[in-house]
């Protein structure tokens, strides 16, 4: 059993994508089906599906992107905020990931959204990871 699934799920991309996996599955929560909708809507990888496993898990498969070169879309992850260490920001000091071209995503009061999404917003909230 997992304790971290954020990092799971996160290290479970990265190896797939080292490996150049199309796609990665991995034990479905609700914070990963949330990550997994904020990767869809930045670009990072083509989508992603709740399945039900044969022995009643749900299971959350998710497609990965690669560019023409099959270099795959994210070069890197990286988690933040660790079940022992809970790093929080507040609206002012909210993280940039390589000057924009990365994103952080954030959970928030509204929900977890990225960097920018809070930015406008104004709210901060625990920074989860980050995605480049």
């Amino acid at each position: 059993m997992v304790n971290d699934t954020i990092a799971d799920m996160l290290v479970r991309i990265k190896n797939a994508t080292m490996s150049k996996s199309d796609v990665v599955s991995l034990p479905t929560s609700k914070m990963c089906v949330e990550i997994a909708k904020i990767l869809k809507k930045e670009g990072f990888i083509n989508g992603y599906e709740e399945k039900q496993n044969d022995k009643s898990f749900k299971e959350l498969v998710i497609s990965l992107k690669y560019d023409n070169q099959k270099n795959s879309v994210i070069s890197g992850v990286k988690r933040i905020s660790k079940p022992g260490l809970r790093i929080t920001t507040s609206a002012d000091k909210l993280p940039k990931v390589y000057n924009g071209l990365g994103i952080a995503i954030i959970s928030t009061s509204s929900g977890v959204l990225t960097d920018k999404e809070c930015r406008n917003k104004h709210v901060g909230g625990e920074v989860l990871a980050f995605v480049w």
